[in-house]
C-alpha cells in the first residue's frame, strides 16, 4: 500500500468529509473509490474507442438487415 499527500482547497475537503460521513466510509475509502471509478471510466472509453476503430459498417448493416421489422411487444416499448 502506498501513501500520498494531497493538497485540497478547504471547501472541497469539507465536501469530501460530508460525503464520506453520509456514506459511512473514511475519506481515504472515498478517495480510493473515486480514483478507481475515474480510472475505470477512462479505460472503458479507451476500450470502446479501440473497438469502434475496428468496426465494419458493411457487416453491421448486413446484420441489421436480418432483424425483423416488427413493432416491439408492449412491455418492451419505450
Amino acid at each position: 500500500m502506498s501513501t500520498i499527500s494531497l493538497r485540497l482547497p478547504d471547501s472541497l475537503h469539507e465536501h469530501i468529509r460530508k460525503v464520506a460521513e453520509q456514506e459511512n466510509i473514511s475519506i481515504n475509502q472515498l478517495a480510493t473509490l473515486a480514483i478507481a471509478e475515474k480510472i475505470s471510466a477512462l479505460e472503458t472509453a479507451d476500450y470502446l474507442l479501440n473497438r469502434v476503430s475496428k468496426a465494419d459498417k458493411k457487416k453491421f448493416l448486413r446484420a441489421m438487415a436480418k432483424v425483423a421489422d416488427t413493432v416491439p411487444e408492449k412491455h418492451d416499448a419505450l
